[in-house]
């Protein structure tokens, strides 16, 4: 019986990191980091944050820690829901995670400082 063994080599030259930051709004950002190999996207966090009380607060995140694609609703009590993405493809999750920030930033800031004031 023959084995056969794909061993991929990958040199630090080839792997990109980007790191950007989006103002919605004078209180209100989205952190976007992605390490990549050509068009192949190998991890990624994308975050929205408010500021409240002149700290920056982070509210909902979509990334790739621990393995696989999801997203964290981030309370103000510091309890995280962690839900797992509709897709696993680390390209379209982190497409559909710029998608729905960007059309829905709006009510997930309001849900957030309705819990601040409700504490």
């Amino acid at each position: 019986m023959i084995k056969s063994f794909i061993f991929y080599i990958i040199t630090f030259m080839e792997i990109r990191e980007e790191q950007f930051v989006f103002l919605y709004s004078d209180k209100t950002r989205v952190r976007h980091f992605h390490k990549r190999i050509k068009n192949r996207i190998l991890e990624f966090v994308v975050q929205l944050e408010i500021l409240v009380k002149n700290k920056w607060q982070p509210v909902i995140r979509y990334d790739t820690r621990h393995g696989f694609a999801h997203k964290d609703i981030i309370h103000p009590s510091g309890k995280t829901e962690k839900i797992p993405l509709p897709v696993q493809d680390f390209n379209d999750a982190m497409t559909l995670a710029e998608e729905e920030l960007h059309a829905e930033w709006e009510i997930f800031r309001t849900v957030f400082l309705k819990e601040v004031r409700d504490e």
